[in-house]
C-alpha cells in the first residue's frame, strides 16, 4: 500500500528572514560581512575604538539602507524606454 505524504504548500512564496525577503537577505548579509571586515581592519590598523564605531556604523547603516531599498518595491526598479531588437546572434541592439 502506498503512503501519502502532506504536500508543502509554501514552495512558491519568497524566502523571508528577519523581515528581509528574497535578494535583500543577501544584501543584508553582504553589508554585515563588509562591516565586520572593515571594522576589523580599522581596529587592527588604526584604533580599537574607531574600529568599533566603523563596525557598528557600517552594519547598521547597511541594514537600514537594505530595508529602505526593500520598502521601495516595484517603484525602485529601473525602466528601459529604448526599443530592444534581438538579432539571431543573441546580441541586443538599441534603437
Amino acid at each position: 500500500m502506498a503512503r501519502k505524504y502532506a504536500v508543502y504548500k509554501g514552495l512558491q512564496k519568497p524566502l523571508i528572514f528577519k523581515g528581509f525577503k528574497g535578494k535583500y537577505i543577501y544584501w543584508g548579509l553582504g553589508f554585515l560581512l563588509a562591516g565586520l571586515v572593515f571594522g576589523a581592519l580599522t581596529m587592527s590598523l588604526i584604533n580599537m575604538w574607531l574600529g568599533a564605531i566603523v563596525l557598528i556604523g557600517s552594519v547598521v547603516g547597511g541594514l537600514l539602507f537594505t530595508a529602505g531599498k526593500q520598502k521601495g518595491g516595484l517603484h525602485a526598479k529601473g525602466r528601459n524606454s529604448n526599443i530592444l531588437i534581438l538579432n539571431h546572434y543573441g546580441r541586443k541592439d538599441f534603437i
